[in-house]
């Protein structure tokens, strides 16, 4: 069936009061750069809903890259007619015979806000009811819980009929919660703690740390990879690689065994907060799971939470492995996170880290370094990347990826 329209319906917007405006509008250039690649849609953000106008547009391609959007609670696809009774009924029941014979129970549902049509919901309700049961007796009228609901919309325009509902992502428009740094690894939990950030609004902005001639290029292209997982939420992610090898090679020249990971995790987390202040952002977000290695332990945490004031969220802190890798799973991270790629997380891993480092010490093996130059230098040094979600940065990696799975 060609379907001219989807129709999007808003999720926690409804509960926004004077920012709906605000959210609606975000709403609309979230889903604007995820459907860029399609051309001749047009978008039709309303109070109440969103009205995409396909314009020949294949619908399932675009619902595909629909369903990714944070702030839509469902959408449907929908055929336009003009607003003529007879053509109505013989539509209405083209589209109750395509979920035959998987259905059997049925609900008409109609909304009218041209009310000069000559037939109002009630009367549109039962005409087209009796004419569906008339013509499909297996179908019985079932007002809870029916297996397919005919949505019909009267407008001014013309008749508007749609006899799916699909869900959609939930959450809140990236963006509506400000912006914050994403600490980027190869791991499992990093991209689902920026998908989960995501999921509340937050507009992300990686941070990945990269230490040539320890980390490959392809370590760095998988860490790119992530990111355009995570792309089609928002449409487009910025990636910020910092150089880390001058930093790590002095860190493991001054420091004893045991603070490494602290050390350098303090770094790490001053460099983030430092590109935070750079580029307006609010907070930094991480994949810190409490107690899952050594630099997470509550005793780490605040032995490196100490060289920042900004707010350090954790989305995924209180859960289990299996419950990350669930996620990372459905979000189609958690093959490339298990690409044997190192990062700069596990270059010069020390063999005994402090399990629970002392803050004192911390700071003291930290001021014999000169901290300050070597950010500068750092931050200096840092490239910054548009990803969308279509790039591929592992292209040449399929065989060894398949290899792996």
């Amino acid at each position: 069936m060609q379907y001219t329209e989807i129709t999007v319906r808003y999720g926690e917007l409804s509960t926004k009061g004077k920012n709906r405006r605000e959210f609606i509008g975000r709403l609309n250039g979230n889903v604007t750069k995820t459907l860029r690649e399609f051309p001749d849609l047009k978008i039709y953000p309303k109070r109440d809903r969103m009205h995409i106008a396909l314009n020949g547009t294949d619908s399932d391609a675009v619902m595909a890259k629909l369903g990714q959007v944070f702030g839509i609670q469902n959408f449907s696809p929908s055929i336009t007619i003009p607003k003529d009774v007879e053509l109505l009924k013989q539509t209405a029941l083209a589209m109750m015979r395509e979920h035959l014979p998987a259905a059997k129970t049925f609900k008409i549902n109609t909304r009218r806000s041209d009310h000069n049509f000559e037939y109002d919901t009630n009367q549109l309700n039962l005409l087209l009811g009796d004419y569906i049961y008339d013509q499909l007796p297996e179908l019985k009228a079932q007002m809870k819980y029916p297996d397919v609901t005919l949505r019909v919309e009267v407008r001014r325009d013309g008749i508007y009929l749609s006899s799916q509902t699909i869900k959609g992502a939930g959450g809140l428009p990236v963006g509506t919660a400000g912006k914050a740094m994403l600490m980027l690894s190869g791991g499992i939990d990093s991209p689902v703690a920026g998908y989960l950030a995501m999921k509340r609004g937050v507009a992300i902005e990686m941070v990945h740390f990269f230490s040539p001639p320890y980390t490959s290029e392809r370590a760095l292209a998988k860490a790119k990879a992530l990111t355009a997982k995570l792309a089609p939420y928002v449409g487009t992610i910025s990636f910020i690689e910092v150089p880390f090898t001058e930093i790590q090679e002095e860190v493991k020249r001054s420091v004893p065994e045991g603070y490494l990971m602290t050390v350098q995790r303090r770094f790490m987390l001053r460099l983030a907060a430092a590109l935070a202040e750079q580029r307006s952002a609010l907070a930094i977000f991480n994949g810190e799971s409490v107690g899952q290695v050594a630099s997470q332990t509550l005793e780490s945490m605040v032995a490196i939470n100490d060289v920042t004031t900004l707010p350090v969220i954790r989305p995924v802190a209180t859960m289990d492995k299996n419950e990350i890798i669930k996620i990372a799973e459905e979000i189609d991270t958690f093959d490339l996170s298990i690409l044997p790629f190192e990062d700069c997380c596990t270059i010069f891993a020390p063999p005994r880290p402090k399990t629970k480092p002392r803050l004192d010490k911390a700071r003291y093996y930290e001021a014999q370094l000169d901290g300050a130059t070597l950010m500068a230098r750092a931050l200096a040094g840092i490239k910054i990347t548009e990803i969308h979600s279509h790039d591929d940065f592992l292209q040449t990696d399929q065989d060894q990826i398949q290899s792996i799975l």
